[in-house]
């Protein structure tokens, strides 16, 4: 069975996890897979580790980790693929998976342009 692990950074603030809530909704409404975890690097909970055996328990054979995080910066290049390294050998069944980070992605320009036109007066 499919999975998602939204993989976020985390925050102090409530209303960011509000965001990644929904965000996990509308991937899991949208993208037709039954399981859509958010997890954290740090801050909030779950962590990633915890994001994955969460996965697990649900029945998860394959995990695709969603990197929610701009650039290429020491947590998305160092510190998860060394927490997905660990979780192959605890999860020898799952397949793992890892998208970029979304500022490598070539139609992150079309999305900052799309916001340019929708512009709105910061309150």
């Amino acid at each position: 069975m499919k999975s998602i692990l939204l993989v976020s950074h985390g925050s102090k603030a409530p209303k960011a996890r509000e965001e990644i809530d929904a965000l996990a909704q509308q991937l899991k409404r949208k993208s037709g897979v039954a399981i859509v975890q958010p997890a954290f690097m740090e801050i909030e909970s779950p962590d990633i580790p915890e994001g994955i055996r969460r996965c697990a328990q649900k029945g998860a054979t394959q995990i695709t980790v969603l990197l929610n995080f701009l650039n290429s910066g020491r947590h998305a290049g160092a510190d998860i693929p060394k927490i997905i390294r660990q979780a192959r050998e605890n999860h020898p069944g799952i397949q793992f998976r890892t998208t970029k980070p979304i500022g490598q992605q070539n139609y992150l320009v079309d999305i900052l342009l799309k916001l340019l036109d929708e512009q709105t007066d910061v309150v």
